[in-house]
């Protein structure tokens, strides 16, 4: 928890012992190891190299542990997994994942982190969350589970600002993949274009869109009923892929789990949008 947290004060109160007790063990800890496990600054404290070898093993042992009394016992999986998802993923997938997986494991404990795709690798790197979906540009890798287009979106089908010379759009990051898909096909056609919105959240970029004052771009199954894709006057953009990557190469057997339905049941989720899109296909 110390590592996750980065921080020995949140950890204690995750872990239900006061701050100094904490420290305390920390410090026992390296001193029985003869190595520092942590460097320690004034914003908190961040793991060593020995830290992140001690960190690994300790996961597996943990897992390995869990696996024997589950085995032994015969009772059902426990345990706690994080689980990393785009914030879009989360609206139109989670409720059906997670509502099964939870049915069926009543006592693992599930932590939610939602963020973009590349603030989501980042913390698999540090291992403060055991897994996540993520989007990846290659629509045909072997990781990926799912695929997903990009559209167009906005308040009418034919929006008025398509006439303007430089035309507003509403987008997140530079450093996500709709950013840039919706850049490179505007360049690639050379039609003139400025980022006049922009938002790290989809409900930003949806009220944007709702407004018309900008065209932003979504997954095809993010799109609200509400709002309208935008296909005419525009050039066409990517599919992606969805992926699930772990923080560690033995995952616990909550995540391995958890992993295994999402792999199973997020190729046969449809969203709202696919299926009002099935029942009126001239739209």
């Amino acid at each position: 928890m110390v590592a996750r947290s980065g921080s020995i004060s949140l950890a204690s109160l995750q872990v239900g012992r006061t701050q100094s007790a904490l420290s305390m063990q920390m410090q026992r800890l390296e001193e029985a190891l003869g190595q520092a496990l942590l460097h320690r600054s004034g914003s908190g404290v961040r793991l060593t190299v020995a830290g992140e070898k001690l960190l690994a093993h300790a996961e597996s042992l943990l897992a390995r542990h869990d696996e024997i009394l589950a085995d032994m016992g015969g009772a059902g999986l426990k345990g706690s997994v994080s689980l990393g998802c785009p914030e879009d993923y989360s609206i139109a997938f989670l409720p059906d994942l997670l509502r099964g997986f939870l049915a069926a494991h009543p006592d693992v404990e599930l932590r939610m982190v939602c963020a973009p795709s590349s603030e989501l690798r980042p913390l698999l790197h540090r291992r403060q969350i055991d897994m996540a979906l993520v989007s990846v540009p290659d629509p045909e890798g072997n990781e990926v589970i799912r695929r997903e287009s990009f559209v167009w979106v906005a308040s009418e089908p034919e929006p008025a600002i398509l006439a303007q010379d430089s035309l507003p759009l509403a987008l997140s990051a530079p450093v996500t993949l709709d950013y840039r898909a919706a850049c490179d096909a505007m360049e690639a056609v050379n039609r003139r274009y400025r980022v006049a919105f922009a938002s790290n959240s989809l409900a930003g970029l949806i009220a944007i869109a709702r407004s018309g004052h900008a065209i932003s771009v979504l997954t095809r199954m993010a799109v609200p009923p509400d709002l309208h894709i935008v296909a005419a006057g525009l050039p066409t953009l990517p599919t992606i892929g969805i992926a699930l990557e772990f923080a560690e190469l033995k995952p616990s057997s909550a995540a391995k789990a958890l992993g295994s339905h999402i792999r199973a049941v997020l190729p046969t989720l449809r969203s709202e949008r696919a299926g009002a899109e099935a029942v009126l296909p001239g739209l």
